[in-house]
């Protein structure tokens, strides 16, 4: 019993130790930017290029066109401005991929606290959220070899 009963402890210890990923709606994702918590759009190029950006997003697109991803490379690329031991958001399309990432960052990267735009661009761009073009913003980071 008494065994049982440690375990049991080590193991809700262990939950609670846990990094946090939080699901945001738009009215938080504003909220949030405005506080500087970077946002981080894992999607494709293609994506970024045909509905635009929330303006001062990073881009850097976590899963390629196959659904291959490398966590390491992609991890180093965000490290400079989305450290684990402070907040970031992390926004795709809809909200799915980033279901993934946001449990990559919090469970095995250590990153503290994960937002989560749940509704994606999609969301954003339909609640009338505000879009800038990527084209500047990819041509910039590219000057820069940051994306």
């Amino acid at each position: 019993m008494r065994h049982l009963l440690l375990t049991c402890t080590l193991a809700l210890c262990s939950l609670f130790a846990q990094a946090e990923v939080i699901d945001i709606d738009n009215a938080q994702l504003t909220k949030l930017m405005q506080d500087g918590v970077p946002v981080v759009d894992i999607r494709l190029q293609s994506e970024w290029e045909e509905t635009g950006i929330v303006a001062g997003s990073k881009l850097h697109t976590f899963f390629d066109e196959r659904g291959r991803a490398d966590p390491a490379v992609w991890l180093e690329k965000i490290k400079p401005y989305a450290k684990p031991n402070q907040p970031v958001i992390v926004i795709c399309r809809t909200g799915n991929r980033t279901k993934a990432v946001s449990q990559f960052l919090s469970q095995q990267a250590g990153y503290a606290t994960v937002y989560n735009v749940k509704a994606g661009i999609k969301g954003w761009i339909r609640d009338s959220g505000p879009v800038a073009p990527a084209a500047p913003v990819l041509a910039a980071c590219r000057n820069a070899k940051t994306c």
